[in-house]
């Protein structure tokens, strides 16, 4: 045999080795496949045992629970028995010497709705007496009153609300009262343990545990009582149930992260998840409250669509609209910019896509929200885009709603009314068999010329409620704040009543 033939010999022996090699690889990697190879880490776990990170560790939250646990308190609230009337005209009850009025309705006349009782949470924010709770655990209350976990109680009194973010502060007087420090709620992470103290079910303080199992949760809960509403929930496996609203969501280290706002449940009690609204959202909230009496709350001035409750038939739809593919996760997209807006003047333009607010990512509305609830109008932001596959940055002063960087201020019920209002003449009032009343005398600019009220229209009542002087309208008024308020009355020399609904709005 020569050396060419020896050499093809070893060349053909050597190739045929290494296919044999590379093929059982290929059918033991196939053999193996799915089964996690002994030693080796994904690269997501990189550097989670050398930073100190262990798998398993105990968590002791009884010093956390000790120290929260004295600055959450009960409150309870009652809502006055209220006399309803219906629209039509009213008409003599003949029932009503022997049966008195609850068969009032049944003639067209007024009905009761009887007092009401009502129990929350709330977290004690200062030393002086400051409580965060949730505005749907005192909205519309008369009464409230807080008892703190050593039984002590107070009268507490509203200081404000905001039914957009579903917070409210109220205030007891007190001295060197316990209270929470607030947290970061930007560092809670997903899995971390958390603790929810509140008084569910009427019961003692109570504290449970669970993890955060999401962030920047949108659940539409919020559009009950407000038309903008804003929600960036953290959400934990946590045991709340009726009574925990306005609670403390807290770290282990007893910090304050979260006020407990809502639970998702089919049954209205617990059934797996809670929300709590981050705490700090809530810190500029009850800033702004204390401060100026209402919420100054900050826009870009941008509109944009709720991906994740999309149908692909929208979302194709919305496609062809903007000439982009959409991508849930990626951003917020751009559908219009309003002229005069803050978005409108940096420059911004329907189908960019928002990444990032001040370099803090942004994937979808409420992580926008999220961060643009946090300042107030005539804060300038970073706010990073994309156009046709561009990335860009650009600065951004916020604005109001009205289009300005002015502080709002907390105009009261009457103001917004607009009209001139005095009591009526008691000649008047007697010339139409009426105990007294609100005389219209000037219908002006305000909520009362849109519901086509007339000068000289007299408020009689309001919500059924009988109204006799401007004082007992202006306390009715104060308690209702919001909502569609249905003012009754008549026109003296003529006949019958009248109703008018005037929508007071959210603020």
């Amino acid at each position: 045999m020569n050396l060419k033939n020896i050499l093809a010999t070893v060349a053909i022996s050597a190739c045929t080795a290494v296919v044999s090699i590379w093929g059982y690889g290929k059918y033991a990697a196939y053999q193996h496949a799915g089964v996690q190879e002994p030693g080796k880490l994904p690269v997501n776990y990189a550097g989670f045992f050398n930073n100190g990170n262990t798998p398993a560790v105990t968590v002791d939250f009884t010093p956390a629970a000790t120290t929260a646990t004295p600055a959450v308190v009960h409150i309870k609230t009652k809502t006055k028995a209220r006399q309803v009337s219906n629209s039509r005209q009213q008409r003599r009850n003949p029932f009503a010497d022997l049966f008195g009025d609850d068969f009032g309705d049944v003639f067209g006349g007024p009905r009761i709705i009887p007092e009401q009782a009502a129990s929350g949470s709330g977290v004690l924010i200062t030393e002086d007496g400051y409580i965060v709770t949730n505005n749907h655990v005192v909205d519309g209350a008369d009464e409230i009153n807080v008892t703190l976990a050593n039984k002590k109680s107070y009268k507490a009194t509203v200081i404000g609300s905001d039914p957009s973010s579903d917070i409210a502060v109220i205030k007891i007087e007190g001295k060197s009262l316990p209270y929470l420090v607030y947290g970061n709620s930007d560092e809670v992470k997903l899995g971390q343990w958390v603790l929810a103290i509140g008084y569910p079910l009427s019961l003692d303080v109570t504290v449970t545990a669970g993890i955060v199992s999401a962030k920047s949760r949108s659940i539409g809960i919020n559009r009950q009582q407000s038309q903008a509403p804003v929600e960036s929930f953290i959400q934990t496996d946590a045991a709340v149930n009726p009574g925990n609203s306005g609670g403390a969501l807290i770290n282990t280290s007893g910090e304050l992260i979260g006020i407990n706002s809502a639970i998702a449940s089919p049954t209205g009690s617990y059934a797996g998840y809670s929300y709590a609204i981050p705490v700090n959202i809530v810190k500029k909230i009850v800033t702004d409250i204390v401060k100026f009496g209402t919420v100054q709350r900050a826009y870009i001035g941008i509109n944009y669509p709720p991906l994740e409750n999309m149908t692909d038939a929208e979302k194709r739809q919305l496609e062809q609209e903007l000439g982009i593919a959409l991508k849930e996760g990626e951003g917020v997209y751009i559908t219009d910019v309003p002229e005069g807006g803050a978005a409108a003047i940096a420059g911004l333009k329907k189908g960019d896509v928002v990444t990032k607010i001040n370099n803090i990512v942004v994937t979808g509305g409420p992580e926008l929200q999220e961060q643009v609830a946090r300042f107030k109008p005539g804060d300038k932001i970073t706010l990073t885009y994309t156009r046709g596959g561009k990335e860009s940055t650009i600065n951004v002063v916020l604005k109001n709603k009205a289009g300005n960087t002015e502080v709002v201020k907390n105009a009261s019920v009457i103001e917004k009314l607009g009209g001139t209002l005095e009591n009526v003449d008691k000649k008047i009032a007697a010339a139409n068999e009426i105990a007294g009343g609100v005389l219209v005398k000037k219908v002006g600019e305000g909520l009362l010329k849109k519901s086509r009220m007339q000068d000289g229209f007299v408020i009689t009542g309001i919500n059924g409620k009988e109204i006799k002087s401007l004082d007992e309208l202006k306390e009715v008024l104060a308690v209702i704040k919001r909502g569609t308020v249905r003012f009754d009355g008549l026109y003296p020399g003529f006949e019958g009543s009248y109703t008018y609904p005037v929508s007071l709005g959210d603020d």
